[in-house]
């Protein structure tokens, strides 16, 4: 006979190890479902096929205790703490607030929307749950709220500083109509926020329902502990990687669209034992280049480096949640105000991502430079946004935004190649249903980008090809390619993965190439517009990789035949592997060095 499990009684508060894993799972399932809830009622593309959203839970203090798989969280709670102590809170509250800036960068463009509600039980404050997407067009120069034409951070869209949503019941609907009149798209703005309001009332009563079963003192001692065990760890592993002394990496992006570039990051990452014995941990960017013109500065919050650096060292390890211990496993993070990870308002912010992405490879790169074994570089995800009018099955003219982002290789890892036309975590790309369905484009093409994929022992994964014919009558399109002037590293032997490039007409006498950062770029019907997608760099020295995995390379697609030989040794006449032939060609292996972008290089400069 089946029984329900139920948790073993706690002793004067504290939670005992099976309660903590059944907390833990509880907690990670109340999160799960308000993810769910959002992604089945949201309005816009972005938040329900693109799945850019995130949700997470934190303690009576504001710590997050469970947050989402991302590496962009910093904090979240101090914006609304700074204006409304928790102290004056109370039951049916919700708190709002998209402002960069204001929040130290705990959100880095205005799109992204965050709502935060806290949890009483018997007039205790015991946690807070949090909602989180990027809308559609919330006003600003564009269609779209981002464009690298931007020059300040008003023109990318309305802020909203931290503001009481709803004050013990009642929505201050005034606030939801001045914002949802902002938007060229009002309804798609709607929808998203009832959503995300949703999504915030579940998290508060599937919470509560944890409290009700266990107890305030025992979930709050459960979170203590799933944070300390976090922290410790990636304290252990930073330990394991970092040397005593200090570590340097730079990297960088292309350009700002403005004429600027390239920019680069130059972190560094220094172990040392303090006075009572124990190690300390800094990381510091202040060497980083200035702020830019354009739209691509990433103002970002403290918490970024030790939340991306706890993710890597997690590891996916179901044991653990991602939470606030990875930020707290850094006891100083170092940042310059008038950088490009630190710009001054109103600094225009709108396409950080790109940034966003090189910091993380950056992040790969300190680690591998110290000696651990993480990825290789990845490529930064594709944004296009297109604008224009099509027409209805009436005839009549109506407004339409696509924003579409598209997937990249990954760079390949120290025993695997990496993963081929990824977006950015869980989220995803458009299927071609959606697209042709939703917008005035047929698909033309779509799949992976022969050669993109870095050289290696083990392979960067591939881009993507996108081709989309334009049915409207006019269009204007906005483009955010990077890495083609510093494409992604390869290390350990492997190269530098392959650029992204964007085409008009491709192998018509109409054949035009566009800037890979730029707006205003005009389509008309019967136009095709071709993406390619840039790949991950390379992991070990290529005549490593078995010539038969380079076989199936080929024959999937992902390797061209003169690639294979060119760059592999590896010869294939007729769909077949030559063994003698690639012998030869092995024979005289090329020298590397540490890490490969356009040559082969001890340190990227």
């Amino acid at each position: 006979m089946l029984r329900s499990i139920e948790a073993a009684p706690a002793h004067e508060g504290r939670c005992d190890p099976v309660t903590l894993e059944i907390v833990r799972g509880a907690v990670r399932a109340a999160q799960s479902e308000m993810e769910a809830l959002i992604e089945r009622t949201a309005i816009s593309a972005f938040i329900r096929e693109k799945k850019d959203f995130y949700t997470g839970l934190f303690d009576a203090d504001g710590v997050m205790a469970v947050g989402s798989n991302v590496p962009i969280f910093g904090d979240i709670t101090s914006p609304v703490f700074r204006d409304f102590p928790p102290e004056t809170m109370r039951a049916g509250d919700l708190y709002w607030y998209n402002d960069c800036y204001g929040s130290r960068g705990a959100v880095s463009h205005s799109n992204d929307q965050v709502l935060l509600a806290p949890v009483f039980r018997g007039g205790r404050l015991c946690a807070f749950v949090m909602a989180w997407a990027h809308f559609a067009d919330i006003g600003g120069l564009r269609a779209g709220s981002i464009s690298p034409d931007a020059t300040d951070i008003f023109q990318e869209g309305i802020i909203v500083p931290p503001t009481k949503l709803i004050d013990g019941g009642r929505t201050n609907e005034a606030a939801l109509a001045i914002f949802h009149r902002n938007s060229r798209f009002p309804a798609q703005s709607l929808g998203d926020m009832r959503a995300l309001m949703a999504s915030v009332d579940l998290g508060v009563r599937r919470v509560g329902e944890i409290l009700d079963r266990f107890g305030p003192d025992v979930v709050a001692d459960a979170l203590a502990q799933l944070l300390a065990r976090t922290r410790d760890r990636v304290r252990e592993k930073l330990a394991a990687t970092f040397a005593y002394g200090t570590h340097r990496f730079t990297d960088a992006i292309d350009s700002d669209g403005h004429g600027g570039g390239p920019y680069r990051m130059r972190f560094s990452l220094t172990r040392a034992q303090a006075e009572d014995g124990e190690d300390r941990f800094v990381f510091d960017a202040t060497e980083t280049d200035d702020q830019a013109p354009g739209p691509v500065n990433f103002l970002m919050n403290p918490g970024v480096p030790g939340m991306a650096l706890g993710l890597y060292y997690l590891g996916g390890d179901p044991a653990q949640v991602c939470n606030a211990g990875g930020p707290q496993a850094l006891d100083e993070v170092r940042l310059r105000e008038g950088s490009l990870l630190w710009p001054r308002f109103p600094a225009p912010l709108g396409m950080r991502g790109l940034t966003m992405m090189r910091v993380l490879a950056g992040l790969n790169g300190l680690v591998n430079v110290a000696g651990g074994g993480a990825p290789a570089a990845h490529s930064a995800y594709v944004i296009i946004l297109m604008r224009g009018t099509s027409r209805t099955e009436a005839g009549e003219p109506e407004p339409f935004l696509l924003s579409d982002g598209i997937g990249v290789g990954y760079g390949a890892r120290p025993h695997a190649d990496g993963i081929d036309a990824v977006y950015f975590v869980a989220q995803e790309n458009y299927p071609v249903e959606f697209l042709e369905t939703g917008y005035p484009v047929r698909l033309r093409a779509y799949g992976i980008v022969t050669d993109s994929g870095g050289a290696g022992r083990h392979r960067g994964g591939c881009g993507i090809v996108r081709d989309y014919e334009i049915l409207a009558d006019e269009a204007v399109l906005a483009l955010r390619i990077d890495g083609v002037e510093n494409p992604p590293w390869g290390i350990g032997g492997g190269m530098a993965g392959g650029v992204g490039r964007a085409v008009v007409n491709a192998g018509t006498p109409q054949e035009r190439v566009l800037a890979p950062l730029s707006d205003g770029n005009r389509l008309k019907r019967g136009d095709t517009l071709r993406i390619e997608t840039g790949g991950g760099g390379g992991h070990g020295h290529p005549f490593d990789r078995p010539a038969e995995a380079v076989l199936q390379d080929v024959l999937g697609g992902y390797v061209s035949v003169g690639a294979a030989a060119r760059l592999y040794g590896v010869m294939i006449r007729d769909g077949a592997l030559d063994e003698t032939a690639t012998r030869i060609a092995r024979a005289a292996r090329p020298e590397i060095r540490a890490f490969h972008r356009h040559e082969y290089v001890d340190a990227l400069v």
